[in-house]
């Protein structure tokens, strides 16, 4: 998630500038699997917004973080938020 993060805010500054002046809030959600996160790029990259994918070299490059403008909340409305059920972080 924080690549994916650290990622937006080199390819879109002027909108991470804007984020932290008025908001500062960062949501972290759950896809169910790699494929319904990759819809999830395709359709925000498809609907204009600005997005960003990351791809873990460690897990053989595999999809396991995007990042999106506020403006893309209604496409992820339906996700759960990330580790709601007292999940704990695996490294």
């Amino acid at each position: 998630m924080a690549h994916a993060a650290l990622e937006f805010a080199l390819a879109h500054s002027h909108l991470v500038t804007e984020w932290h002046t008025h908001s500062n809030t960062l949501v972290v959600l759950a896809a169910p699997d790699e494929l319904d996160l990759a819809r999830c790029y395709a359709d925000a990259n498809s609907a204009g917004l600005c997005v960003v994918a990351f791809y873990e070299p460690d897990l053989g490059g595999a999809l396991t973080a995007v990042a999106l403008e506020p403006g893309a909340h209604r496409l992820v409305a339906h996700l759960p938020l990330a580790l709601a059920d007292g999940e704990e972080v695996r490294t």
